[in-house]
Formats: structure tokens, sequence, C-alpha cells
């Protein structure tokens, strides 16, 4: 184990909220989970007794019925400012193994005062331009993840991949979440607008609709639903969710709450604040997802913590004594996809963070942590924390567009996008879809490396950034097939305008595209056509043409 990296070292960690206030999330209540003992035979008087008399209902944490390992665990409710009192008394009854208080989970958001979302801030436009030129992260590795190759690929831009967001609020109404936007599926959002912006953010960077206006989600064409743990708990919401999946799809957890480190307090800086699967409830949640073959991706958290440190070894008092420490991989994994926070590209909306995909300051890092998205300069649907989107804002709520979407929380759905653009090509390849144990293989080796940064070495662990083309040679090594060009269309004009100009090829019963010809091979292959009897003989590796001869 190593030792802790004090938080709050570096560029970019004055504070989290605008102007280095902090962020204030309303509705984050705190959770009073019992643990029962497993014999079933225990006598129950004592607890009813103690219920009664405190005016507090125990209910299962992930409904009646459910599996033995999780009808352990139940939810107090009523307890309000006593929450630690009653813990402890509940802990001392018969029949109970535990009891525990998590703190509220929050957005894993962060933003410091060099954003300058004040001064920025302008009046909506009457019609919303297209600001897809500003999403480095659609780009080819190592800028992006290569979204533009996928969206080329059958599948590639996510069809037949469901995606459920956990968290608090959304704006359903958003004019770019129209198209495959399913709604909620449990839970009631609380009302709160920073919680309703992050949670729009969170759905545009993964399912924004691909139009010509505003921004395009990373897989334009996966289903995207909502899942708010307001009224039910983190990790009954998780379950919820998981439960009306398909093996292959894929829960996100952009949440994080406050660990040990300062004695579970939030703070407006965030120091400290973990990943959900600390707690054994929600482990027990994501645990039970993942081993359902559905993927679980999780924002490591804003703590700036490194997760080896040995304070995670010692189980806290509360815990039950089966548990351990989820960040040390000698241990049972929750098969979640954990990920951290890098650096986007210096010069980035004209800001510079440190090197391109150096972990940023704020994230977590650890052997844990298997992959890193763009924790800063994130566009995305929604606004600014509480406020209306700086890069687009004015009177209507469902037009507004930030460029300013950071932390982990930006991270998490950016590998959650390329994720669900991989199961959608190997789905169109009827071929099965990633395992969670699969899926964290392939991002810990593929991906564009983690970069050093002054003070942030690449031995604090995030991760590679995701290349979904890289990823898809691990995944479907290719064979390459050989054929006589039948017809050919030159597409000067591509669509969307960020993809490159192609050179497209019928050839052995479908279309093989070539990327950015050589203008004497569109010539060549222009004039074999138009002599009436082409010999164009093309070498192809699924769709994508890797050589070609013109013989006349």
């Amino acid at each position: 184990m190593t030792d802790q990296a004090l938080p709050g070292q570096g560029p970019g960690t004055a504070g989290p909220g605008p102007d280095g206030a902090g962020f204030t999330y309303q509705g984050a209540e705190p959770e009073l989970i019992v643990v029962t003992r497993p014999d079933s035979g225990a006598d129950t008087t004592a607890l009813t007794m103690f219920l009664g008399d405190q005016q507090l209902a125990l209910e299962p944490l992930f409904g009646r019925g459910a599996q033995p390992d999780l009808a352990l665990f139940h939810r107090v409710r009523g307890a309000a400012d006593r929450a630690e009192e009653i813990a402890a008394r509940l802990a001392a009854l018969p029949g109970i193994e535990t009891a525990y208080v998590k703190p509220g989970a929050v957005p894993a958001e962060y933003a410091g005062p060099d954003d300058e979302v004040v001064r920025r801030l302008k009046e909506g436009a009457p019609v919303t331009p297209d600001f897809t030129g500003r999403q480095g992260y659609l780009r080819a590795a190592p800028e992006g993840v290569d979204a533009y190759w996928a969206w080329q690929r059958p599948g590639g831009s996510g069809r037949g991949v469901t995606v459920v967001d956990v968290e608090g609020a959304w704006q359903l109404g958003h004019e770019d979440l129209a198209d495959r936007l399913a709604g909620i599926v449990v839970g009631t959002p609380v009302q709160d607008l920073a919680w309703r912006n992050h949670g729009t953010a969170v759905l545009g960077v993964i399912g924004a609709d691909r139009d010509d206006k505003g921004i395009t989600g990373i897989a334009p064409e996966a289903v995207t639903a909502a899942a708010s743990c307001a009224s039910t708990g983190t990790a009954a919401a998780i379950h919820a969710a998981a439960e009306r999946l398909a093996p292959g799809d894929v829960v996100l957890v952009a949440l994080h709450r406050p660990g040990p480190r300062f004695a579970y307090e939030h703070r407006d800086d965030q120091a400290g604040f973990l990943p959900l699967e600390w707690w054994p409830d929600d482990f027990a949640a994501i645990r039970r997802a993942t081993a359902r073959g559905v993927l679980v991706v999780a924002a490591a958290g804003n703590g700036g913590e490194s997760l080896d440190d040995a304070l995670y070894e010692r189980r806290p008092e509360r815990f039950p004594r089966t548990w351990r420490n989820p960040f040390n991989p000698a241990n049972p994994s929750s098969g979640a996809v954990l990920v951290g926070a890098g650096a986007p590209p210096p010069g980035t909306h004209g800001r510079d963070h440190g090197p391109d995909r150096s972990r940023l300051a704020f994230s977590n890092y650890g052997a844990r942590i298997d992959a890193q998205g763009w924790g800063r300069e994130t566009t995305t649907t929604g606004g600014f924390w509480d406020r209306a989107g700086e890069l687009q804002g004015g009177a209507e709520e469902i037009a507004w567009y930030t460029d300013a979407f950071s932390g982990t929380s930006a991270a998490a759905p950016v590998v959650t996008g390329a994720l669900v653009c991989l199961q959608g090509i190997l789905k169109a390849a009827d071929l099965a879809p990633m395992t969670p144990e699969r899926a964290r293989e392939i991002l810990r080796t593929t991906g564009s490396p983690q970069q050093d940064a002054p003070g942030r070495p690449a031995s604090q662990r995030i991760g590679s950034r995701p290349d979904i083309r890289a990823a898809v040679t691990r995944l479907m090594p290719s064979t390459v097939g050989t054929g006589q060009a039948e017809r050919y269309w030159d597409e000067l004009l591509p669509y969307p305008p960020e993809l490159p100009p192609r050179l497209r090829l019928f050839v052995s019963g479908a279309w093989r595209n070539l990327n950015d010809p050589a203008p004497e091979l569109r010539r060549a292959v222009h004039a074999a056509f138009a002599a009436g009897r082409p010999d164009v003989r093309v070498w192809f590796s699924d769709d994508e043409v890797v050589g070609l001869v013109v013989a006349g």
C-alpha cells in the first residue's frame, strides 16, 4: 500500500463550486442501513418493540424475495437527525449483525474558479448551433475515444444497448435527448436544479441525438433511461435498474460520498470522497448486477485519494465482520468499471489542465481504477451546476448547453459511451456482448495511456483513455478478404462533418470504406469506372479497405 497523497495540490484544486464556493446539492439525505444475521430463527421481538417505540419503519433494502445475500440488508425510515444514535442502539439488538449510517450520495462533479462561468454566461440563441466541433472526446485517439470511427461500423452507434443512469434528477424534455430516451424506470427525482443539470449532462455525453444542432452523444443510438436514488437510496436504485436490464447493458453511477479520511464529513472541497462500492450494501447491489452480466460503470470519486492507502484496509467499526476492502485487488471485486478523471488535451476551449491524459488533482487513483475519461471541458447538454448553460443559456432550460462539465462524473459517461459502442458492434456481428470482467480487461489492455504531470505521475493510476478502434481490434481479430469493386461512391461531404472524407467501394456484397484517400488514388478510381470496364482489386477487413490496386 502507498501513502496518501494530500488532496488540494496542483492546478484546479481551490474548490469545487463556482468561484471556489463549493457545491451544495439539495436532497442528499443520509441512509441508515441495518444488516440482519443470516440465521432466520433469531428472535425479532426486541427489534419489533424498539421500532414501534421509536416510530421507525424497517423495510427490505432490495425488496421482498431478494436473493439470500441481499435479503440481509434493510433500510430504516424515520430516523432523520437521530440516525447515528438509532444505528448504535439497533446494532445491539438480538438478530442484528450491525447497523451503519451512509452519508448522502452526491454527484461526482468538480469545477473551480478557473472555469470563469460567470464571465462566459450568455443569453440563449433562437436556433441552437452545432456544438459537435467542441466535443474533442468524440475524435480519434489519443484525443478522444474515436466515436466517429465507431459510427461507421454496424452497431457502432450503440444500437441494441440500454444504459440506465442512477442519480437524482434530469431534464428529460431537453431538445437534444428526444430520440432514444426511455424516461425514469424507478424512483422519484429530487426537485433541485443542480441535480437536474448534472443528470442532463451525463445523459448528453452518452446518448444526445445525432442531428444538426447541439451536441452528439458517443452512442447516439443507444436507449438511455434514468433511475432516481432520491426516494429509494443508492443500493436499491442500482439493484432496481440492473434488474430491468439484459446482459451486456449498462448501469452508470456518477455519484460519490464522504469517506473515512475526514470522518465521513460532507466538505465543499470533496476531499476524501469515495466511490459508492466502499459501503457494503452498495457493493452487494453492484456485485449482484455484474454477476448477471450487466456492466456497471462508476465514478471513482473526486476525493484526491489514493485508494491504495492503508486507511482503507481498516474495517469501519459498524461494517459487517465479513467486509473486505473493495479497493484491494486481492479481495473480492464488485465487478464495476471504476473511472478516474484525466486532463483533456492542452488548449481545449483555450485552457490547460496539464498534459493530456494526466491525472487531474481532484481525481481518486489507485490499482482498483480501470480507465479514465475527460474530467474537464466536457461539452454536453444542461447547465452549469445550479445555473443556466454558459455555452448556451437563456430562458428555456430544455436548450441549455455547457462546456464546463467536470469531475469523475464527466469521465464516467465518456467511458460508458465507449463501452456501449463496443457492445453495439459485438451485437451487430452476432457475437456475445462483453461480460463485466471482459470489459474491464479490454479497458486495461487497450486505450491511450495515462501521462505524467508535475506532482501527479502516471504511477498514480487512473488508467488509459478508451480507444474504441483499438478495443475492436482486440475483441474481433480481423480476417482480410479480397474482391473486385463493383461500384464506388466518392463521399466528399461526410455527415457528421467531423468524419473524414471517404471513398466507398462495393466489394463482395458490402460497402467498404477508405478514409482520407489520396487525390491520385481517387482520380485513378474515377478514371477506371469512367472507362466502363473497371479493374479495381480491393483488400478489406470487415468494412475497412486495407489495400487497393487499380489496374484499369
